[in-house]
Order: C-alpha cells, then structure tokens, then sequence
C-alpha cells in the first residue's frame, strides 16, 4: 500500500509571516495541532500547538509574533509514492506524529498522520508507527 492511499490532501498551510494568533485560529479552525509553513510553493517549516506553547507563549513572545520565529525548519518528510510499512517505520524512528507528504517534484500533495496509519489496512505498519511514537524521547 502506498502513502498516497491513505494521507490527507488540501492540507492547511500558512505563511512565515503569518502571525502566531493566525496560525493558533487556522488551526482550531480546521481541528489539527500542526500547520505546514510554504514560502511560495515550496515547504520551508511546520509550526504545531506545541511550539506555540514552549516556543512563544512560555518565552513571554506577543501574539503578532511571525510564525518563522518559532517553527521547526528542520522537516522530515515523504513521497507520496512510498510503502506505508516503511514511512510507519521511519516515523517510528524519528517519532513523528505527522509527516508532511511530497510528490517526487518536491510539491506539497499532503500530510500522512498516526491516525491515517492507525486507520489503514495494514496492522503491521500501524503496530510499528504506534509503539515507535509513543516510546519517551
């Protein structure tokens, strides 16, 4: 089974600039604890609840403050053409709850979750993603 099987498309992204009370609306709005960060056309970060909170709310930062400033830039990603099992094992490693996913041109096509691997066909794979993300850092 291929990741393009069972991720989310029309992914909410938002831009470095966007201010974070922005980003923190976009994302109750649409119900995700993570928001994708495009420069343009191409992914440049991924801002989630959890950096709002540490990263700006704990550091005393205003809620005007661009979402560039507290977003992780250092994005694990994969292509929408790769086998679940090895995305769920990757993820594992890494323990990462969300992957954002790109077609082989580098675009932004979707986001592949815990929850899309827990809900697939594949029990193994939704084993190896749960056990590996759960596991403390």
């Amino acid at each position: 089974m291929k990741i393009s099987e069972i991720m989310t498309r029309n992914v909410q992204t938002t831009a470095p600039d966007t201010p974070l009370h922005q980003a923190a609306a976009a994302m109750a709005r649409i119900d995700s604890g993570a928001l994708l960060v495009n420069d343009g056309d191409r992914l440049v970060g991924m801002v989630t609840d959890r950096d709002i909170v540490i990263r700006a709310v704990a550091a005393g930062l205003g809620v005007d403050t661009p979402v560039a400033r507290v977003m992780s830039g250092d994005i694990h990603y994969c292509f929408e053409d790769e086998d679940v099992q090895h995305v769920a094992s990757n993820m594992a490693q890494i323990q990462m709850r969300r992957l954002p996913v790109l077609s082989r041109e580098k675009r932004l096509v979707g986001v592949v979750s815990l929850g899309n691997i827990a809900a697939c066909r594949d029990a193994k794979a939704s084993d190896t993603v749960l056990r590996g993300v759960a596991q403390a850092h």
